[in-house]
């Protein structure tokens, strides 16, 4: 059986442009918090425009100009959630409301990939729909109800 990584994909609504004074705290640390992915334990890869910094810029496939997409693969759980909650990165995640609007359906969820697989947007996007249609599954889950990678709840 092939090695499993966690794969991850949140999106979220603007409140306005990204090149807007409301979003420039945001935009400023982009760069910033993406080389801090990058270089953290357990990263893998994540989504980025055609120059290779951020998925800000990349064209949404979601019918709206104000969604922004964000995409990574991670070793572990473990290594992605000390990211997200242990690092400056929890500072966007507990103020998002900031630069974000509320949104009514699932905006995040996590699954299981082999180690040698990128997820596509395609894939992330469905897995989306997963969870809004069937809640956390072993398919498609989020971090208050977890899998593990044979489909355990922990």
């Amino acid at each position: 059986m092939s090695k499993k990584y966690i794969a991850e994909i949140n999106i979220a609504k603007m409140k306005a442009p990204l090149d807007s004074p409301l979003l420039k705290e945001f935009v400023d640390f982009l760069e910033p918090i993406n080389k801090l992915a990058d270089e953290s334990p357990g990263f893998v890869w994540r989504l980025k425009d055609d120059d290779g910094s951020s998925a800000a810029n990349i064209e949404s496939p979601l019918e709206d100009d104000m969604m922004l997409i964000n995409m990574s693969v991670w070793e572990n759980l473990t290594s992605l959630k000390d990211f997200a909650y242990g690092t400056v990165h929890s500072y966007f995640v507990r103020d998002g409301r900031k630069w974000f609007e509320r949104m009514k359906s699932p905006h995040m969820v996590l699954w299981w990939v082999d180690s040698d697989h990128i997820p596509t947007i395609e894939e992330a996007l469905s897995k989306l729909r997963h969870i809004e249609e069937y809640g956390p599954t072993s398919d498609a889950f989020n971090f208050k109800k977890v899998f593990n990678s044979i489909g355990e709840e922990i």
